[in-house]
This record gives structure tokens, sequence and C-alpha cells, in this order.
């Protein structure tokens, strides 16, 4: 798995506890708090630079259009750290009156529905992409709102590279390698891997997971309950048969075994890598380190078997939520600032904060037109429906640790595709039965 979200950011270095006391008294009816009490919200929220950033900027933006509303922003770690300590104040009652955490399986592990306090009645939920309400519902009812915009899984590329040997864009599998083949020839290192740091082999295999569900809709719900495995499943498999292909032909840069993130951005800003198969946030690392090849760098979605089903994994926005513990006017407060948040405005808001690294999962909101051209090319795959799904790890709770060694393995030619979908499915199978999963 790619860790858990503010674990991954942090690494990336892009973008992871006391109450104060506050005035209590109703608010008034109008978008500045009316004729009530000044309301105090405190918000908490991980401690990576860039998400108190955000956080304090929607906070100062909300305020100036509610003005009988304060918004204060509290830390906590990042990680397994962060995750205990929201998991403790939510079940003491002692939790923020609202907070950010994850979206997905790590949201369901939170018990929303004891916990929180349901969004459906909330008329922004109608403008929220579908992708990210799935992940943000339980019981039939949305929680949250989307904090930051979609991550993809795919292929960064050096779009200079293709213009000069004439290159197309890929939508299959066999059209990559074609390429890739193209590109060895002309002394260029068709595939970016960096296994210097192990996080980064993962993405054939999790990256791929839309034309998984494209080929067998119910791998997810299948894959939860042990009715289906890496394995044994043909298409989940391919993954694993992708690090081994590009290995086996060469098409890797020669210190793929000790390269690390840098050195694999460099390689693709300077056009001596023509792919990097990685998460899109890396761009905020690329333009802050290569800020001209923001236009240079684009990206396509892993591709698959069958052109007409290509379509882009993605990993959801965080979500913002409301405990259970907030209660009256405090409450009133929280559902105009999760309303804002969920709104064009909230999205421009954080657009403000710092760079865009990925579509917003609000449908009203528009990217600036100065985002990297990376993030430019997300938004096709977000609004065509269809051409989007989300990665595995908001579908169902069971992960492996081991899959980054595993895919290191495979991509550096130690072991074979089919004994490393096998030996993954072997450490899932710890987790799951951790967890209580029926079926294992």
């Amino acid at each position: 798995m790619i860790r858990s979200r503010t674990t991954a950011l942090a690494t990336l270095a892009v973008a992871a506890l006391a109450l104060t006391a506050c005035s209590a008294g109703s608010l008034g009816s109008s978008d500045s708090g009316g004729g009530g009490d000044a309301v105090t919200l405190n918000f908490l929220v991980d401690n990576g630079e860039q998400t108190v950033k955000t956080a304090e900027q929607l906070g100062k933006d909300f305020t100036a259009k509610n003005p009988g509303i304060t918004v204060k922003v509290e830390t906590r770690p990042a990680g397994s750290e962060g995750d205990n300590i929201v998991k403790t104040r939510l079940s003491t009652g002692d939790m923020t009156d609202v907070f950010m955490y994850n979206s997905g399986s790590l949201f369901q592990a939170i018990a929303p529905q004891k916990n929180l306090v349901p969004m459906g009645d909330q008329p922004w939920g109608a403008g929220l992409d579908d992708n990210f309400k799935s992940t943000v519902t339980a019981g039939g009812q949305i929680y949250g709102a989307p904090y930051g915009g979609f991550m993809g899984g795919a292929i960064l590329y050096n779009k200079p590279v293709y213009a000069r040997l004439g290159l197309q864009v890929p939508k299959t599998w066999a059209e990559f390698m074609a390429n890739n083949a193209k590109i060895k020839a002309a002394g260029i290192a068709p595939v970016i891997q960096t296994y210097g740091e192990t996080w980064t082999s993962q993405l054939f295999v999790l990256g791929d997971f839309h034309n998984v569900a494209a080929a067998e809709p119910d791998f997810a719900d299948k894959y939860t309950k042990n009715q289906a495995k890496y394995g044994t499943s043909p298409a989940a498999r391919k993954g694993f048969e992708h690090l081994q292909q590009v290995h086996d032909l060469g098409y890797e840069n020669k210190d793929f075994a000790s390269a690390k993130l840098p050195d694999g951005l460099k390689l693709l800003a300077q056009g001596k890598g023509a792919h990097y198969p990685i998460l899109s946030a890396v761009v905020s690392d690329l333009a802050a380190t290569y800020p001209n090849s923001t236009k240079d760098v684009g990206l396509f979605a892993i591709p698959g078997d069958d052109a007409a089903k290509n379509g882009l994994t993605v990993w959801a926005p965080a979500g913002v939520y409301i405990p259970t513990s907030t209660t009256g006017a405090k409450l009133d407060a929280a559902k105009k600032f999760l309303g804002f948040i969920a709104s064009k405005e909230g999205c421009d808001s954080q657009a403000k904060a710092g760079a865009v690294t990925g579509p917003f999962a609000v449908k009203d909101c528009k990217l600036p037109a100065d985002v990297p051209q990376v993030v430019q090319d997300m938004q096709p795959y977000i609004d065509k429906d269809g051409s989007s799904s989300l990665a595995l790890e908001f579908l169902s709770p069971v992960k492996g640790p081991s899959l980054e060694q595993i895919t290191v393995e495979v991509g550096s030619g130690i072991r074979k595709a089919a004994a490393g979908a096998s030996l993954y499915d072997e450490d899932v199978k710890k987790q799951a039965l951790q967890l209580g999963l029926a079926g294992w």
C-alpha cells in the first residue's frame, strides 16, 4: 500500500492538543452570524506545513464571509500517532468542533455513524464528485466535505521527448511498450524507477486498479471477502507482470536500484528519462526544484488492455467532519464551515493557500489557469464519467504492509510476477485476520 495519506504526503514533502475554551451562543440566520454571540470553531488538522497553511486560509476566508464565526486551527501529528489521537478524542467526546481526517477505509474505521454528524441534509452534498462522495459515506449518509484535491496514480511523462520522437499518449499497454522501444532506441531511459525509496515502486500495481475494476467490477468486494486474489485474478496480477516486463526488457534507468525520488524527478525534468510511474502529488516537488518543467511534464493514466476503458486510478482527498460532541451554536457554525469548504469559494480559498496538485472534488470548482500541466491532464479523467476509479484502499480495508518490498523485488528481477502476486496475497491475509474480516 502507499502508506496513509498523511504519511505519503509528508514523504513527498508536499502534501500530515488541548482544547481552548470557546464562547457559546446562538447564531443569527445571516452569513455574518446575525445578532447572536460570537462563536469560535476549533479545527484540528495534521501538522504538515501545507495542511496548516490551507486550514488557516480557509478559516480566514470563511470568517471574512461570516464575521460572527472565528476558526482556530489546532494541529496533531501525522501518521499512526495522529490516527490514535483522532480515535481517542472521538471515543472520549473530546474532539474539536471540526476536524480533518482521511476518507475511504480509514474513515470507516472511526465509526462515522456513531461518532460523526451526518451531512445528508446539506445542499452542498449534491455538488460533490461521486468518487469522493463514496469515500465519506456510511449507511447512505454523507459525512464529510473535501479537503484538498484528487491525487492520481499515473505515469508522468516528458512532453518534449514525446514531441521529438513523434509519439502519441498511449491508451493501451501495448502502445505504451511500443513507445518505450522507440525511446530506448533514442538513448533515453524509457521508464524511471527509484527503488532507493521503496514506496515509489508500487505504482504499476496500485495505479493499475482502474484497469482491474474495468475488467472485474466486483473485485474490491470479493477481495475484501477473500473471494478474489492478486495471485489468481488475471486482471489484478497484470500490475506485477508489467513491473517484470519493464525490467526484463531493460527499460529502467541504470541506477533504478539506488535512485530516489529527487533523482527520478531530475531525470524526468531534464528529459533523460521519459516516463515515471508515480503519484501526481510529486508535481509540487517538481515545481519547486525545476519550475520550468511544469509545462514540459504531463500525465496519462496507466494503460490497460482496452483503449475504450482507459482511465485514471485516483486517491480521494481527505475529509472535514463534525463530531457528535459538537452541538448548539457551534454545530450550526460547523455546518456553515463545511458548506463553505465544499463550495467554489472554498476551492478558491484552498488554491490561494498554495500549489494546487490535483482536481477539486467539488463539481463547480475550476482549476486555476496557472496549475502545472500534470494537474491539467488529470482534470479530463475526473470530468468524464467512467474515466476514473478510486484506488483499492478506498474500497477495501485489506492492505498489506510489505507490498513496496515485493514490488521492488519483482521490478528488480529478483522475484517473478506470479510469485510476487501470491506473496502479496499472503501479506494481506495477516492484516485481514487482525481486522477480523469475514471469510478469512
